[in-house]
């Protein structure tokens, strides 16, 4: 059972460039809710229809739905520092025009959404890139600590974003704070290309745009377990995303409700994932990351019945201070996994998939929710989301967060460089790599069950495709072929096997009673006229 290391859930800080990025983080965060914050208090005067609400949510999260992958895969072939200023000059820009619209008095409901859908953007740009720093910069046993300090960055934001945004409506107007995120996105610009990042160099250029987007969609596509990870991570952001984007509503209908009501509400849930982040490394001694996540998803979906029964003010605070300590708890227990599960060199677009399925669901939560409320009400739209959340957990609960995690990612650079007789064109023809094993015949059956993981492998790291054969006329002869798409494709694979990978090559090597290891063999395609 995996628990976290034990000592002070500040100690990453202890790392410059790790509490350097930390501030940053913070910093882009309370833009963002203040940012979202202003905007459902803006639609709210726009437009009093509860469904109008809750599309400002999902405008802001649709877009990392829909760019998650494309964005991770840029994070992961070019200079993830450059790519992290570049999208904080973007969240600028943004602001700047949200800035301009609103002071002009020209912002209409449509408007308003189209911008924090740009705005939504930077966010779907920004995530996956500072997610794959993170392991970059402090010890794995402390990646935990760094994931939950990054949700007290997040969750600080989401109080004291709320707080600043409503005193600078009640006093000057919403546009003045969409002025406010954009100086401060250029500060965090600023800040970052101060910093000198040391990264990895390596031999070969880097991949294409599209080719890293098809390997990213692959390795998920080849990774049953990393699967089960965006199932439960969409599954829970689904259904307790409905507190968070009705809140508005929920503010206005409670007596004396005002935006002060709705900026208290906020910041309860806030700094209930404060304390839950700051409590984590103890719950961490005492339960493993499956059951943190399920029992924070049991304890949010009750505390999501309480705010639909609460009569007054009083009565909310609590359950939304719950809310938000079980949601840091259930989401950080999912992203640790999702992080531990993935190699450095699909880091971004891994995360990115996590992202997509995270805001996925809380995009289209916040849209159903919204449309369940606008056709009942706000206490039988909560009241449904929560009970609903019960049971999906049930259907979901088998789904290990432990044993997804269990491969050793460590690399391994076992491979030998195959030496080269004939010319070949870097990037255009297609690489054939054909290994022949000698089995005892009696074993075969078991040499094909271990196979189906070696598939796996192959199309995992970036293969095109995968066969194995067997001689019909010697039994105990069988051939494994994969084809990349080109020999620097080819060569990517000899820099991404891991210690997982040696551990199956040496089981496959087990299985084979030739006085000579497997024979190894590269074919490079020739193209002929047709």
């Amino acid at each position: 059972m995996s628990r976290s290391a034990p000592g002070s859930p500040w100690t990453p800080l202890r790392h410059p460039v790790f509490r350097m990025l930390w501030f940053a983080w913070m910093t882009a965060n309370l833009c963002m809710w203040m940012n979202d914050a202003t905007a459902a208090w803006l639609m709210t005067s726009l437009s009093g229809e509860p469904v109008m609400v809750a599309l400002v949510q999902a405008a802001s999260t649709l877009p990392v739905f829909l760019l998650g992958l494309a964005s991770g895969a840029l994070a992961d072939i070019v200079d993830r520092r450059r790519y992290f200023i570049f999208t904080q000059v973007w969240v600028a820009s943004v602001a700047t025009l949200l800035c301009i619209v609103a002071l002009s008095g020209s912002l209409t409901p449509l408007a308003l959404l189209l911008l924090t859908f740009l705005n939504g953007i930077g966010l779907a740009m920004r995530w996956p890139v500072f997610a794959a720093l993170v392991p970059e910069l402090v010890p794995r046993l402390e990646l935990g600590k760094a994931l939950a300090l990054n949700g007290v960055a997040m969750n600080g934001a989401r109080v004291i974003g709320p707080i600043i945004a409503g005193a600078i409506i009640a006093t000057a107007g919403g546009a003045w704070v969409f002025l406010l995120n954009a100086a401060l996105s250029v500060l965090v610009a600023l800040a970052l290309v101060r910093w000198k990042r040391d990264s990895k160099v390596s031999s070969l250029p880097a991949e294409r745009f599209f080719g890293a987007m098809r390997v990213g969609f692959q390795y998920c596509q080849q990774s049953p377990e990393f699967q089960g990870l965006l199932l439960r991570s969409m599954s829970f952001f689904l259904f307790s995303v409905a507190g968070i984007a009705l809140l508005p509503l929920v503010a206005k209908q409670l007596p004396g409700g005002n935006a002060g009501t709705y900026t208290l509400l906020l910041a309860t849930m806030g700094g209930g994932a404060i304390l839950g982040a700051l409590l984590l490394p103890r719950i961490r001694q005492l339960l493993n990351r499956d059951q943190v996540a399920q029992y924070g998803a049991l304890i949010n979906a009750l505390a999501t019945l309480c705010l639909a029964l609460a009569p007054n003010l009083w009565l909310a605070l609590p359950a939304l201070l719950v809310s938000g300590l079980t949601w840091l708890a259930t989401a950080n227990s999912i992203s640790i996994s999702v992080q531990l599960s993935l190699p450095d060199w699909v880091r971004a677009r891994g995360m990115s998939m996590y992202q997509m399925a995270m805001m996925g669901g809380t995009a289209g939560g916040a849209a159903l929710w919204g449309q369940v409320a606008s056709l009942t009400d706000i206490r039988t739209s909560l009241t449904v989301a929560a009970l609903s959340a019960v049971l999906v957990l049930l259907l979901v609960r088998r789904i290990s967060l432990e044993s997804a995690v269990a491969r050793d990612l460590t690399p391994d650079l076992y491979w030998t460089i195959p030496a080269l007789s004939v010319p070949v064109e870097p990037h255009r023809e297609p690489v054939m790599v054909q290994i022949e094993y000698s089995i005892d015949p009696a074993r075969a059956d078991d040499f094909v069950i271990l196979m189906q993981e070696s598939r796996r492998n192959r199309l995992r790291n970036g293969a095109l495709s995968w066969e194995l054969f067997q001689d019909a006329a010697i039994p105990g002869r069988f051939v494994e072929y994969f084809v990349d798409g080109s020999w620097v494709e080819h060569m990517r694979q000899h820099e991404r096997v891991t210690a997982h990978d040696k551990a199956i090559w040496k089981r496959k090597r087990s299985f084979h009673i030739g006085d000579e290891p497997p024979t190894v063999s590269h074919f490079i395609a020739r193209r002929v006229k047709r």
